[in-house]
């Protein structure tokens, strides 16, 4: 990866896990120690899926430029629907609380994407690769 692209992903990683401790803290003394487990979950898959997501949106990016809007709204909408999956399906679980886990990949999920919006606006990313074999040629009068 690129050192732009390991940037956005630790600007945006690191307040979603810091996010994600105090989730986790929160829960641990209103749920005990199932909310602490499900909110540790929790964290650890919005990291996961949001770092993979990131990870092959950047690829795309370089290798089909073309398609890199189209498979970002893709990507996010595919992201959110697999994290509605997961509260779906450990909805019942006992091996953590389930709602202190919802509540946890809800609001990791967010602070994410705010992150990522926010790394990638302070970022300075060239919109057009500068091409350094060639010289640019003089055109009109200079004074």
């Amino acid at each position: 990866m690129p050192s732009n692209d390991v940037r956005i992903l630790a600007q945006a990683a690191v307040p979603t896990a810091a996010v994600g401790a105090v989730a986790a803290v929160v829960s641990g003394v209103v749920a005990g120690g199932k909310g602490a487990v499900g909110a540790g979950v929790a964290t650890l898959v919005v990291i996961l899926f949001m770092g993979i997501g990131l990870y092959v949106l950047q690829r795309t990016a370089k290798s089909l430029p073309h398609l890199f809007q189209a498979m970002g709204l893709m990507l996010y909408t595919a992201q959110i629907l697999l994290l509605f999956v997961f509260v779906a399906v450990f909805k019942n679980t006992t091996l953590f609380h389930p709602k202190a886990f919802a509540l946890t990949l809800v609001v990791g999920t967010l602070t994410w994407i705010a992150a990522q919006t926010r790394a990638h606006m302070k970022s300075k990313i060239l919109y057009v690769e500068p091409d350094s074999s060639t010289k640019p040629e003089k055109t009109g009068h200079s004074s």
